[in-house]
């Protein structure tokens, strides 16, 4: 008998998970978020870097990772122009400003905080409402110990680059 009430439990137990997990595929969009069904390409515009501090393959970088994060994680077939979801922008802001001072009464920055600020302007153009559509500026950043961020940057970069694109992906397909 008490054999029979375990495997009762047992089983109603993994009901409840998979329930969880279907309720959980179903609200946050596992399977490649609410593109809609129609909706077959995208189009990633070059983001062109305008703000006063340059890193030299910055936009290179940004707009391939945009176009790699849509690819890997859609099922979305990449053209050159005039795509059913068209990305277009620019880089607007790059800054590496101090986030702790070091202790002791010295003035120099014992950690240092480089963000990266992006505006993105996104189409569906199947949508007729244009409700879909948004203008927005995205921004991101990491910390780094000290204030010489050269032996850091490129990887700093990568970071930011693929936490911006994330975000960007989830308002523009996840409507999160």
């Amino acid at each position: 008998m008490w054999g029979l009430t375990g495997q009762i439990r047992t089983i109603g137990a993994i009901l409840l998970v998979l329930l969880v997990v279907q309720s959980c595929r179903v609200k946050y969009g596992f399977t490649g978020g609410s593109i809609p069904k129609d909706m077959k390409t995208y189009s990633v515009l070059y983001f062109e870097n305008i703000a006063p501090m340059v890193y030299t393959t910055l936009s290179q970088n940004f707009t391939e990772g945009l176009k790699e994060r849509i690819r890997t994680q859609s099922s979305l077939s990449q053209v050159n122009a005039d795509g059913d979801a068209v990305f277009e922008g620019m880089i607007t802001n790059y800054t590496i400003t101090p986030a702790s001072v070091a202790a002791g009464g010295l003035e120099r920055a014992e950690n240092s905080r480089l963000t990266i600020t992006v505006k993105v302007k996104y189409t569906n153009r199947l949508d007729q409402t244009g409700e879909s559509n948004f203008e927005e500026s995205f921004s991101q950043f990491k910390e780094f110990p000290g204030s010489d961020v050269t032996s850091y940057e490129a990887q700093l970069n990568q970071e930011i680059i693929k936490a911006l694109t994330e975000d960007i992906y989830n308002k523009a397909f996840a409507n999160w």
